[in-house]
């Protein structure tokens, strides 16, 4: 299960930077101010999941936004993974963007590993063994 989920992650993942559809959702909301500053404060972090995740406990402010993000995360994944090649689930669609985010974070934001931890990024991530 794990080499085929591998095999179709990086096939998606191909895909996807070929088209030039990685980060779309997530780029969108960086413009947000106060997404940016939630994530600069270590209030909110990526999930292997692709979405995004409260860290601790935190006001419902912050709880509202990260709710708001996902709910656009998720149409946007739901609406490219059916336009994948090859087509991919929802899951395995925000998996692999989960991948990617994380990847991509810079360092001394917060990520969640793969034993479900928040961990502050310092060079390298955490990752799943079912990365691309």
């Amino acid at each position: 299960m794990i080499t085929s989920h591998r095999t179709f992650a990086k096939a998606l993942l191909g895909g996807l930077v070929l088209a030039g559809l990685a980060l779309s959702a997530p780029a969108l909301a960086q413009r947000d101010p106060a997404y940016d500053a939630a994530r600069r404060a270590g209030q909110v972090g990526e999930k292997m999941d692709g979405y995004l995740g409260v860290v601790g406990d935190q006001p419902a402010s912050v709880r509202t936004l990260v709710s708001d993000i996902n709910i656009r995360r998720r149409a946007n994944y739901a609406e490219r993974a059916q336009a994948a090649q090859p087509p991919a689930t929802l899951q395995e669609y925000a998996f692999t963007q989960g991948c990617i985010l994380i990847a991509r974070l810079e360092d001394g934001l917060k990520y969640q590993a793969p034993d479900g931890t928040w961990q502050t990024k310092a060079g390298a991530a955490q990752r799943d063994p079912r990365c691309p």
